[in-house]
């Protein structure tokens, strides 16, 4: 059986939920099309990437859940409207409502370092 139902966002934008038996997986647009909004924390490891390459907080790179490695997504501070473009190198984050994982060097660039972390939003650039 599969349902399709649509709820509103703060940015009007429409999400389907795909139910199939016991299992929910939820789609939205946005995610389709390599944009969104939520919570934002950075790291400075020096172990490897899960794209094989070793974390330099350095770099301007960021963790993402599901956008292919290479791609350069732009990271918009909402606080301050401070922006970034980063490489996607590294999986994550793994914390419920954060959308992105930024390297030291990136957060630096949005004036997130002291806090920890922002509410940011992103789109894909390439």
């Amino acid at each position: 059986m599969i349902c399709l139902i649509r709820m509103n966002f703060t940015s009007a934008v429409l999400a389907a939920v795909f139910a199939v038996g016991a299992t929910l997986t939820s789609v939205t647009p946005s995610h389709a099309a390599g944009t969104g909004c939520g919570g934002a924390s950075w790291y400075a490891l020096s172990s490897r990437t899960a794209s094989g390459e070793r974390m330099n907080a350095s770099y301007l790179t960021a963790a993402h859940r599901n956008l292919k490695f290479g791609t350069k997504v732009a990271v918009t501070n909402k606080r301050n409207g401070k922006t970034v473009v980063v490489r996607i190198n590294d999986r994550g984050p793994f914390i419920r409502g954060r959308v992105i994982d930024l390297s030291k060097a990136a957060a630096s660039h949005i004036g997130m370092i002291r806090s920890g972390t922002a509410s940011v939003c992103y789109r894909v650039v390439s």
